[in-house]
């Protein structure tokens, strides 16, 4: 069944999100803190290594390092067309919309959870490569694995942030379920190279993302989500 894998996706960050906020009644605020942290610091981790993996490789015997300058073009164009559209405030009142609607006023950490859980889950070559196998072949087994790493990620997020994090099931369910109707007319587009690039620069942005649940504000990765397209057009471009 075509688009399978997203749904998967879809509900295994809901049951994370859910499992997450049982647990959070059982946290007093400063455990949540420590929590939220140690979230981030792994974030962070998962984010570097996404980066090294793709950035370095051992040519005869010596270990060489590659891509700068599509990641500096990337980040430079794309975060400057994503101040432009200003992506970060889309988020937020996106997040501020769900919060009324839902009647989640009295919960602080509605829309930070809502914009950080959203980034960490929907960015990555993972949820790219999964949605085009399953439009093309209907193999959800990428984005079934990916909706397991989702759940526990989600999980301990809702334990510090709260009900906000459930609701990064949209973007996935957007995201990944347009990539994937499109799947066959994007095929030709996204080559080893674009994929990589686009893993590289995703791998990044979850890395600020890790940033910023320690140091609040410290980015804006919404605004610089833009350099995922600029990748993968620099692949296309660049030899």
């Amino acid at each position: 069944m075509i688009g399978l894998g997203t749904l998967i996706n879809v509900a295994c960050i809901l049951a994370g999100g859910v499992a997450g906020l049982f647990g959070r009644r059982l946290l007093v605020p400063r455990v949540q803190e420590t929590l939220m942290k140690a979230t981030g610091l792994c974030v962070i981790f998962v984010g570097l290594a996404g980066t090294l993996e793709e950035m370095l490789a051992v040519k005869d015997g010596a270990l060489t390092s590659g891509g700068t300058a599509m990641m500096i073009v990337s980040f430079a164009v794309g975060s400057a067309i994503g101040e432009l559209i200003d992506l970060d405030s889309r988020f937020v009142r996106l997040g501020k919309w769900l919060k009324e609607k839902t009647g989640s006023e009295g919960d602080a950490g509605f829309v930070n959870g809502f914009v950080n859980a959203s980034l960490t889950v929907s960015i990555g070559a993972m949820a790219t490569v999964g949605a085009i196998q399953d439009g093309i072949a209907g193999d959800w087994s990428t984005l079934a694995l990916k909706g397991a790493l989702d759940a526990v990620i989600v999980s301990v997020m809702s334990a510090s942030f709260g009900r906000g994090c459930l609701f990064s099931a949209l973007p996935v369910a957007v995201i990944q379920g347009s990539i994937t109707l499109l799947a066959q007319p994007i095929r030709p587009i996204m080559t080893d190279a674009a994929l990589s690039n686009l893993s590289l620069v995703g791998s990044m942005l979850i890395f600020c993302v890790g940033v910023n649940l320690i140091w609040k504000g410290t980015f804006k990765p919404a605004n610089m989500l833009p350099a995922v397209v600029i990748a993968v057009i620099w692949a296309l471009v660049v030899p």
